[in-house]
């Protein structure tokens, strides 16, 4: 693929879908900036793209997302470490299993945490910078679980539709000043946190579903599927009357 970009940070980096973007922008010849809580897995995966890439191709950065109050200062660290930034990928994000009849607030607040607030604290930076410099394009990576609220996971739906709608205002926000927002909504991805789930309809590979982002992020998509198999179905599911699909 030809990538536009030359440096990129990817929040979430350690694992599942931000390690396999990160691989890929490697190859491709980008620079990039790993940010997960993890340190170990973040130098592993730092030495396989440096192995591939180059001695430069990856900086590691341990955080915690939940610590909203240094994502500003950070982000400034890794623009000033990367000599600049083209491409901003959120991926952090939590699922933790939810029982039918359970209502749990410590797992709600813990992935609207991650999910969203800890996105609103690297993504405002960002969209400040892209704004002001008139170019750059970030990638918010949400779910199909955000287009309707299923009785499954309250919590997780939710956050994921108030990333959704934090993405949207962003885009309308900087969509004048030639920098980009690009939503997308992946359905169930062959990853560590779909392992042991039942019920994965048109699962992929991470492989392929980092392959299919990045074209997004190229194209400039407003709203990306992965696969696109799943905007029309839940083009469907988002008409389906309200008490019909209760």
């Amino acid at each position: 693929m030809d990538l536009p970009w030359k440096r990129a940070l990817i929040v979430g980096a350690s694992s599942g879908m931000g390690a396999e973007l990160a691989r890929q922008l490697g190859r491709g010849g980008c620079r990039v900036a790993l940010v997960a809580r993890r340190a170990d897995e973040l130098e592993r995966l730092a030495a396989e793209i440096r192995a591939a890439a180059g001695p430069d191709a990856a900086l590691v950065y341990p955080h915690d997302v939940t610590c909203f109050d240094q994502a500003s200062e950070l982000f400034t660290q890794i623009c000033r470490d990367l000599g600049g930034l083209d491409l901003v990928i959120y991926s952090a994000g939590i699922m933790p299993p939810i029982a039918p009849d359970e209502y749990a607030i410590d797992k709600d607040v813990a992935m609207v945490q991650v999910n969203l607030l800890g996105a609103m604290a690297w993504l405002n930076p960002a969209a400040d910078r892209f704004a002001r410099g008139g170019a750059g394009t970030i990638v918010g990576l949400s779910s199909v679980a955000a287009d309707r609220g299923r009785r499954g996971m309250p919590g997780y739906g939710a956050s994921k539709a108030g990333f959704d709608a934090y993405l949207e205002s962003l885009r309308n926000r900087i969509a004048r000043t030639g920098a980009a927002v690009v939503t997308v909504r992946p359905g169930p991805i062959d990853t560590p946190m779909t392992k042991g789930l039942d019920k994965l309809p048109l699962l992929i590979s991470a492989e392929r579903a980092a392959t299919e982002i990045l074209t997004a992020a190229r194209k400039r998509r407003r709203v990306a599927y992965v696969p696109g198999t799943w905007r029309p179905i839940m083009w469907v599911v988002r008409h389906i009357p309200s008490f019909v699909f209760k």
